[in-house]
């Protein structure tokens, strides 16, 4: 897998003990959603459709602790709305950092230079600044200008603080081969990031722009122009090969969205956090509980155009690991 070599000796370790155990279903990252609101109304998100009731709410670190606990997932990915507006965010991150999962926070970046002295750098932490494009395109996709220069001088002070800095980048029906290549030169080559995260976006049902998403077809023709070149070999991405090989059409997979699971103020939600079919108390009850097969493309309408990284990454991983020749070449790209 492309991501630093004793993380993967960790997930990769992680994955074999539970096969060897017999599970077929495991979490390989949680996706954690402490909190609803965000400082900003992206169009193509449907995550701040909530009633103010909700969004006020923050989730206790004490409950988001015990549920990556219960669940047992090496990684984390602390979502939401923007996480940088809990209060407790700081203790919440060192409190995974101590038990050792590897952290990812996902973050617009507007509000680093004011929490920034509530972290530390550290080989399970990394920051996950979401920028959709350069100047023009991500300031159009999160409604409000500017904030693209306060995400690239807040990547530049973590990166002068010693933090490892990822990114992840949303691809619209708007951008074309030539707008994915300029912001991935510029983040691999100018802002020189660790790593670098890309994915089609999902149709949310509650999302504002419902125009813009990425059918099938159009996914994989417009990664196989981006990726054309040598690009993809060149560029340090945060994905299994296989799972590059999928966005280009390559390879297809069903979905194993119960490897990604969600867990927010309402519980696990059922069966992704894409949508929004119920919650379970329990990762126990939402692994036996929820219909998986009832989803994924060809089975539930919804899912006929979702390419998503929370259902395809971690089925790419798994085939990855099944093979030896996947693997070296997944090393090799490291």
């Amino acid at each position: 897998m492309a991501m630093p070599l004793r993380q993967s000796l960790r997930v990769g370790g992680y994955v074999l003990r539970n096969k060897l155990a017999g599970r077929k279903k495991f979490p390989l990252i949680v996706e954690l959603e402490p909190l609803f609101a965000c400082n900003l109304a992206c169009a193509g998100c449907g995550k701040i459709q909530h009633p103010a009731s909700v969004l006020k709410q923050r989730m206790p670190v004490e409950q988001a602790v015990a549920a990556i606990r219960e669940c047992g997932a090496p990684m984390v990915s602390i979502a939401g709305g923007e996480p940088l507006m809990h209060p407790q965010i700081g203790e919440l991150v060192r409190e995974l950092v101590r038990m050792k999962r590897y952290v990812f926070l996902c973050t617009n970046a507007a509000l680093i230079p004011k929490k920034i002295d509530d972290f530390e750098p550290s080989r399970y932490f990394a920051w996950a600044v979401h920028v959709d494009g350069l100047r023009e395109r991500h300031d159009a996709s999160v409604c409000k200008e500017g904030v693209f220069d306060e995400a690239v001088a807040a990547i530049r002070m973590c990166k002068e603080r010693g933090f490892r800095i990822t990114t992840n980048t949303t691809v619209f029906n708007t951008d074309t081969p030539q707008t994915v290549i300029d912001v991935l030169d510029y983040l691999n080559d100018d802002l020189r990031v660790d790593q670098m995260m890309i994915s089609p976006a999902y149709a949310y049902e509650k999302a504002p722009d419902q125009d813009h998403f990425l059918g099938v077809q159009e996914t994989r023709a417009l990664f196989q122009k981006a990726f054309a070149g040598g690009n993809r070999k060149r560029w340090r991405f945060n994905h299994s090969p296989l799972f590059l090989d999928f966005l280009e059409g390559k390879v297809d997979f069903p979905c194993t969205a119960w490897a990604i699971p969600s867990y927010s103020l309402k519980g696990w939600q059922r069966p992704c956090y894409l949508m929004e079919d119920g919650y379970a108390e329990s990762y126990k009850e939402l692994l036996e509980e929820t219909d998986w097969d009832s989803y994924g493309r060809g089975r539930d309408d919804r899912c006929a155009n979702c390419m998503a990284h929370c259902g395809y990454e971690p089925t790419a991983v798994f085939a990855t690991m099944g093979s030896l020749k996947e693997s070296l070449r997944a090393v090799r790209s490291v």
